[in-house]
């Protein structure tokens, strides 16, 4: 998506400049599918709560200051479908 230069994001993120608190592009405050407990089905759906929540300011120790604008990445089944969803308040 472009946030790190090509080959950098595992990188970037590994030294917390896209962490809560620290970076201007944050990643996953809520720790992500995974820590959710990988919804798989409801994958998209997690995701769009997340970012309303965000938008709102409902999310508590996890809060990204200021937010106004949030993307959700949905890729599903072989990686052959992939949608991306931008909201703002």
């Amino acid at each position: 998506m472009g946030f790190s230069k090509k080959g950098q994001g595992a990188k970037d993120i590994a030294e917390g400049k896209m962490t809560l608190g620290k970076g201007k592009v944050i990643t996953n405050p809520s720790g992500g599918l995974k820590a959710c407990g990988h919804p798989v089905g409801a994958t998209g759906i997690k995701q769009i709560v997340e970012i309303t929540q965000q938008l709102r300011g409902e999310t508590d120790s996890r809060q990204v200051k200021n937010a106004k604008i949030g993307l959700t990445h949905n890729v599903g089944g072989s990686g052959a479908i992939a949608a991306i969803h931008i909201l703002r308040n």
